[in-house]
Order: structure tokens, then sequence, then C-alpha cells
């Protein structure tokens, strides 16, 4: 298994590739089965009288879709727009759609959801059935844009724009759908899209690339605001429960922290139990998504590493140009 608790023949193939290669077949098949349908039946979609953009991916795990949604309401906001995210809820109870505040139980509604109203203070509404989600969030009124973080499979949910997100590093792994390989869909979906996106540099099919840069440590709890940061050069605990830790860990180590690993599965529902590592006076460093999850632990001395995504300027036009293209034409396009 990899950190993330995916095979590692995912990333590097391997032995178990070809006796699940039947499987991927039948995946596959479905999968294809499944896209037929909402292209040749567009009326079955479930269009919104106003534009949708879906940021998805084809593989499973993380990719830095949420911290790219984030940009986006913030360009869209800027843009005059008035810009609502939906999405599942991962990691909460509640089936939805409900609406999430910044108050709202990350164990009730996810810690994404909780995390974006947080950052944005845009309306955000979770929820299982997509179209529903976005017809609750556009009956909130104020809303002329909705953007769905992630949903790329989610076909019942009809979209003006999509965005796939990939990370650079890992790819498409090793290029099988599901069991085979890491990917929800063949990678010649990749071509119907509007914009291939790569968190990181060098990844060779991007239209554009972003890099997730960290910001200032932050207080996890009051007793730690009263104390000082940790500085590059400690040895710190680094939490993750997210669908790519070790790049949260690459990052701590790329500011000067000495790491010790504690990866957790993604959407972890922390409880204070699971960081009583954290007593022996060491430093505690988490990720923004799990940071929602434990506030209120009885902790010292632990802190946020809040990270933002950072188009370069030419991917920032492109995505501005999308933006400017979906919200000046009439919604519903249907599946590309």
């Amino acid at each position: 298994m990899t950190a993330r608790g995916s095979p590692r023949f995912w990333e590097q193939g391997g032995w178990p590739v070809p006796l699940l290669t039947p499987l991927e077949g039948v995946y596959r098949m479905a999968v294809a089965a499944r896209r037929g349908y909402y292209r040749r039946n567009p009326y079955a979609e479930g269009r919104l009288p106003a534009p949708v953009l879906v940021v998805g991916n084809l593989t499973v795990g993380g990719t830095g879709k949420t911290p790219l949604v984030i940009w986006l309401v913030e360009k869209a906001h800027s843009l005059g727009h008035r810009p609502g995210v939906i999405l599942r809820g991962h990691g909460g109870r509640r089936p939805g759609p409900e609406a999430v505040s910044p108050q709202s139980d990350p164990r009730e509604v996810g810690d994404e959801a909780v995390l974006i109203a947080r950052r944005t203070h845009c309306p955000v509404v979770i929820g299982r059935d997509r179209p529903a989600a976005g017809k609750a969030l556009l009956d909130r009124g104020d809303v002329d844009l909705v953007i769905s973080d992630d949903g790329l499979q989610h076909y019942p949910l009809g979209r003006d724009g999509e965005i796939a997100v990939v990370d650079a590093r890992r790819g498409l792994g090793n290029g099988h759908c599901l069991p085979a390989g890491p990917l929800r869909e063949p990678p010649a979906r990749l071509q119907t899209v509007d914009l291939i996106l790569a968190n990181g540099s060098g990844w060779p099919g991007a239209d554009g690339e972003f890099e997730l840069r960290p910001a200032d440590l932050l207080p996890l709890t009051p007793t730690s605001a009263t104390q000082s940061p940790p500085q590059p050069g400690q040895t710190v605990h680094a939490v993750a429960g997210i669908g790519h830790p070790e790049r949260f860990f690459t990052t701590l180590e790329s500011l000067g922290f000495r790491v010790t690993r504690h990866a957790f599965a993604d959407h972890h529902g922390f409880q204070p139990a699971d960081l009583e590592f954290a007593t022996n006076g060491q430093p505690l460093i988490m990720t923004e998504k799990d940071a929602v999850k434990c506030h209120g632990f009885p902790l010292t001395n632990s802190w946020i590493l809040p990270v933002y995504a950072s188009p370069d300027e030419p991917t920032q036009r492109r995505l501005t140009r999308l933006l400017g293209r979906i919200t000046h034409k009439p919604a519903g396009q249907g599946v590309p």
C-alpha cells in the first residue's frame, strides 16, 4: 500500500494488473454505457437555471481540487459574479441537500464543505444528489454561478464547463481504470473537458498549471495562540488525513521542518486519542482540512498550515476566459 492507502500497483504497475484487467473491462463498459445514456438523452440531466462549472479529476484520491475551487470562487467574485459551491459532503453523515455554514459540524456535512464555507463565505450546499444540491443552492438566492467541487463523473448534473485536475507527480498512475488502476474513467475522457490543469509542473498533457503555496502557520487551539509557532529546523508531528498525505509532508520539509509523519485515511474522523503522540512536547502541524474536525481538542502547541492554489499567469487567463464564456451563454449545453 502507498501512504494514502491505495495499492502500489496503481502507480507502479505489477503482477495484479493483468489479473484485474477482465474486471477493468467490465467497469469500462459500465462507464461507457452510463456516459452514452446521458449523451443520447440530454433531458435526463439535472439542468439548473444558472451556469455550472465542474472541477473534478479522473483518479481516485486527492489532486488539489478544493484549493482550486476556492481560487475560482474568489476570482468569480472579483469579476462581479455571485458564486456558490455544491459538493457531495464526503466524510459527513447527512445525504443532503443541506446548506453549510462556517459553524457546521464537519462530522455531519463533511470536512471540505466546512473548509470552503470558512474560507470563501459563499453559499455552500452538500448533497449526494448533485442536481438537487444545485437547486437548493439556487433556491437560497443571490447565486448566479454554481461551482461543483468534484462531480466530473456525476452525469445527472448538467454542466456548462469542466476542469479536470491532475496531480503532476502521479499523473494518471498506471493508466488503468478501476480496479486495475486508479482511473474512474479512461484517459480519453480528458479530451472532452474544457481545461486540464496540473497541480505542479511538468505534466505533458496539461493546458495549465497551479501550485499549492503554504501560508503562515495558524494556531489550532486558543492555548496554542499564546505560544510561538514552530520554526524551521524543529522536529514536528505532521498530521494529514487527505487523499495524498505525502504532498503535505513534503511541503513541510521544503519549509525546513524535520517531519515525523502521521498519515490517516482521507476524510478520517479524528478523535483526541488519534493524536496522543502529540504529548511529547514536539509541535503538531496538520492540514486545514483536518483541522476543521479537531477544534476543541485538548491540544497544546498545535498548528494549522493553510495552502492556497496559485495558478501561473497563462493559467489564470485561461480560467478567466472559461468563467467569462460559461457565464455569458445560455446554461445547459449537455454532456460533451
